[in-house]
């Protein structure tokens, strides 16, 4: 599944013409639905990736532990950070995926452009 901005969003005038646009979607493999959860723009891929933490606390809260191990070990892991910051800088999209038993969990951001 790729996730796209419209056309609309790549206007001068929009608010996502700059900075970095964050979403989480849970997706269900089973029935092939995915249902949206949160988005934001932000100015910084520092801002970006707190986003990507706050959210994933939060999806940290509906997984059983055994599901939460790898979202968990992501929230400690200072190096990944790194890279992510390094990815969003260089123009490049951070995704982060955590699977429990029915529904794959998307979270994820990428860079705005001022050109399509």
């Amino acid at each position: 599944m790729l996730l796209t901005l419209d056309r609309l969003h790549w206007l001068r005038v929009s608010a996502l013409s700059t900075g970095y646009w964050c979403e989480v979607l849970a997706y269900t493999p089973h029935d092939d639905r995915s249902f949206w959860l949160g988005s934001t723009n932000t100015p910084t891929p520092r801002l970006a990736l707190r986003w990507l933490r706050e959210w994933t606390k939060d999806v940290l809260d509906q997984l059983d532990a055994a599901a939460a191990w790898p979202a968990h070990e992501w929230l400690g892991d200072h190096a990944e950070h790194e890279r992510a910051l390094s990815s969003l800088t260089c123009g490049e999209m951070y995704s982060l995926s955590v699977r429990e038993d029915t529904t794959r969990y998307i979270l994820s951001a990428r860079p705005t452009r001022s050109t399509p």
